[in-house]
Formats: structure tokens, sequence, C-alpha cells
């Protein structure tokens, strides 16, 4: 008996990389949309406009609100002033912004992508800029697949440049948050800017234009790791953008019996900015900007039926409305069966709980180490070659390097003092001496002043090896402001 062996499996040859297929986004209007240009304006205003507000710091200081000032390794936000050592505030605020998305997606879904996320905001820019320059939907199809005649050039160039400007304004508001703001301006223009300022425009112009105007919905889709594990952050009770299936199905037309409210126009998938099917259920690519909601709404209103086919709406009500109209025929009984169900967001819960949690420990840590702030500080280094110098009238010298950094604008003349054994001398070089012939240390209007200190131990005075030794500073009454502990060495013997 002969065995016919398997047949091996076919397949089935093909591109191995699928070419892009350009998404056609329609223009919606309704609530969600309002919302979404609200929040454009608002964030868009925002990014152009705080460059150039002012804020008075005082002589010396730079006027501009906010500023990154590399030069002098200074951090600006109205009243807040960081230095490089405070980095931990920076990092407190980085903090306190991931948890605060991981709280915020926990309970509304992806509105951060949907609303307010930069590629979000700019790529709506771009899209608004499009549809004036080469129309809707349709428009932009036939345009595309149309020749390539002169209508077609005229329309690519104007939209291109527009683009283009829009790109080059973003990268110019960048490099102000980096530079006085009037001072690069004029600059850039005249063609006085650094190879650095004209460096970082052109690589955040050719940024948002690429972004923005090319790349889009694939950003989202295979370029932004946040899609990959913010489900991760959603349970039952967050609220995000479904599709109402138990309602809807089965589709059909209008006047076809037994169908449910969903017609299959189309008309949430036209609309959508990365060109899914809202219908087929939560989805990797879906930024949640709701704008299927209106769309849908907008066709509902039209067939005299009812809005909220889509919605935003929690998995726990979208299951319980399932279960509680399963067998039901499609109508006005069924839809009220399933919102009878519905309950409310279920906002406390373990989850949200731990992020709040982690919020307020955070903001707490965060504001105690910002009232606990030094605006003064001494630092001491002592030289660590040669460890000491022998004198040639026998006595021991050891060096030391003082770092005086103030925080605040103003100088300070304070006296330092020298806290040890009886008979150690402190000589400050190019320092003034007050009434009692202490050395006085000037500090800096905002900045580090260095001094030069010895320490010098007379022949005849018995110490150890290592000798602790302290530097004071003094304040106007006498009192200590700042001490640093170091030592005084000398042979062993």
């Amino acid at each position: 008996m002969s065995v016919i062996p398997p047949r091996a499996p076919q397949i089935e040859e093909g591109p191995l990389y699928a070419s892009h297929q350009k998404v056609y986004p329609r223009a919606v209007q309704g609530v969600v949309r309002r919302v979404k240009w609200a929040v454009l304006i608002l964030l868009l205003g925002l990014y152009y406009i705080v460059p150039w507000l002012r804020w008075d710091r005082g002589p010396n200081a730079p006027d501009q609100a906010v500023l990154v000032d590399m030069g002098h390794a200074r951090l600006f936000f109205f009243w807040f002033e960081l230095w490089p050592q405070e980095i931990y505030f920076l990092t407190g605020i980085l903090v306190l912004g991931a948890i605060g998305l991981f709280a915020v997606t926990s309970l509304f879904g992806r509105v951060w992508c949907g609303f307010t996320c930069p590629q979000t905001v700019w790529t709506d820019l771009f899209m608004w800029i499009e549809r004036r320059i080469e129309g809707d939907r349709n428009a932009r199809i036939r345009l595309d697949q149309g020749p390539k005649d002169r209508a077609w050039w005229r329309a690519k160039l104007i939209k291109h440049g527009a683009w283009l400007a829009i790109a080059m304004a973003t990268g110019g508001a960048w490099i102000m948050y980096f530079n006085d703001a009037p001072t690069v301006t004029w600059a850039m223009l005249t063609g006085q800017a650094s190879l650095t300022v004209y460096g970082f425009f052109a690589l955040f112009t050719a940024t948002t234009y690429v972004l923005a105007g090319a790349a889009r919905e694939q950003v989202c889709t295979y370029m932004c790791p946040w899609p990959r594990f913010q489900g991760a952050m959603l349970d039952e009770n967050s609220l995000v953008v479904t599709y109402r299936d138990w309602r809807g199905e089965p589709r059909g037309k209008p006047t076809d019996p037994g169908a449910g409210d969903c017609v299959d126009c189309k008309a949430c998938v036209h609309v959508c900015p990365t060109g899914i099917d809202i219908r087929d259920g939560q989805q990797l690519e879906c930024i949640g900007c709701g704008l299927c909601v209106d769309a849908c709404d907008d066709v509902m209103k039209r067939l005299d039926r009812p809005t909220g086919l889509v919605a935003f709406e929690t998995l726990k009500n979208l299951a319980a409305s399932q279960a509680a109209t399963k067998g039901m025929a499609p109508g006005p009984e069924r839809l009220a069966r399933g919102m009878a169900v519905r309950t409310r967001q279920k906002v406390i819960r373990p989850r949200t709980l731990v992020y709040a949690g982690v919020i307020g420990a955070a903001l707490i840590v965060m504001l105690g180490a910002w009232l606990l702030r030094e605006t003064l500080t001494l630092t001491v280094l002592r030289d660590r070659a040669p460890l000491y110098v022998r004198l040639s009238d026998g006595g021991l010298r050891n060096g030391y390097t003082l770092k005086l950094a103030n925080k605040l604008r103003g100088e300070l003349a304070l006296p330092l003092v020298l806290e040890g054994p009886p008979g150690l001398r402190l000589v400050v070089q190019d320092a003034a001496l007050d009434a009692e012939g202490r050395p006085l240390l000037t500090t800096r209007d905002d900045g580090i002043t260095q001094w030069r200190a010895l320490v010098t131990a007379p022949e005849g005075l018995r110490l150890r090896g290592s000798t602790p030794i302290s530097f004071r500073l003094l304040d106007a009454e006498g009192r200590t402001l700042l001490r640093h502990s170091t030592v005084f060495l000398g042979p062993d013997r």
C-alpha cells in the first residue's frame, strides 16, 4: 500500500512591501470638531506667542518670560529660575507629565493623541490649509487622479508653499525658546545668526514639513510608541471612541426592514485622519479624535434618528448594552433597553487612585524641595596635588578653592572665618578685609565667584595628619550663613 505524501502548502507570491495608501479625510462639523479647533488655536497661539512675552527680572537679567539660556546654563520660566544642578526639578516635571498622561488615558482614552499631541495639532493645521487650496475629499481625489496640468501644479505649489511657511514659522519659534526672540529674529533675517541657529532652524522646519505634511497618520501608526503600550492603561471604565454595534447591526438601508441604525454610509471612515473603520472595534491606529462621532451624528440627524451610534463610551457600558439587547429586533425598544442599562463612568477606582497618589507624592516632594532650595551655597575643594606644602620657615600650608554660588539678584560681601585649632592662619587671595581683618567674599549677581584660600599652620603647631576644619560665611550680624567642613593635611608624625 503506497502512501501519498501530503502536498506542500501553496504560497501566493506577491510584493513584500505594500505601497502607502494615501488617506483623504473629509471635513466635518460638530461639537467634537469645534472643541478640536479651540484646542488647536489655544496650543498654537501659546507656542508662537510665549517666546515674545516679557518678564522683568531686574538689571543684567534676560527679560524673556520663558527662556532656556544655554550660554549661561539657566532655565527661566516666568518667576522660576533653574540652575544646572537643579535639573531634578525638570525631572520631576517630566515624571508628573508622564503619570498625568497615564491618569488621563485611564479616564478618557487617547485624548492626548486626538486633541493635544503636536503631531495631531500641526497635521490638523496642514490639512485645513490643504482643504482651503485643493478642496474637500472628493475634490482632492479628483485632483490627484487627474492630469498633471497647470491647475494641478498651481494647487500643489501654493499648498506646499503655505506648508513651508508654517514649518518655517514653527522652526523659528522653537529657536526663540533658546534665544532672545527679538534679537535672534533680527539676526536670522539679516544673515547675522550663527550656523548653529540656522542649522536647528532648518532641522525643525524640515521635521514639521515632513511629519505634518507627508507622514501624517504614519507617524501615529508606525513611529509613535504610545499606541503600543497605551492599552495597558485602559480598562473597562475608560472612556473611548466606540461604535455601538448592538444598536447599529445589522447594517442596511434606511428602508430595509429589520436593519439597524447603521446605513453603511462610511461617513465615519471618510473623516478619519488615519483611514480606519471605527466599526471594526478598538484599533492601534485610532487616535481617539472623535471626528467619526460628529460625522455619524450628522447622518443620524438627517435620517431623523437618535444620535450617538458612534460615541465616547466605556467598554463596560458597551458590554452591558450588548448583553441587555441580545436577541432583540432593531427598533425603539432595543434602543431604550440598551441605553437604560448604562451606568455613569466610575472615576475613582484602584488604577486612578494609584495615579493620584503618585502625582500627589511627586508634587509634595517637588514643593518641599523648592521651599528648602538654597539660594546661596559654598563649596570648598581642597588641593589634591600637592596635599600640603612645607614652607621655608618650617610651617605647613594647604590650598583650597572656594566657590560661592548666588542664585539671587544683587551682590553681597560676606566675611569668611576659619574654624579649627588655634594658630591656623587664613588668607584669601585678592579678597578685601573687613574692619576685624576677616576676608570678605563678594558674590556675583546670579552667578558663581571663585576664590583661592590658603591655610597655614606655623612651625611648632602640633597637628594630626588629618585635622578637621570648617569655613564659615557670616552675615552682617555675625551669624553663620553657610558652613563647609573639610580637613587640613600634614605629615603623619
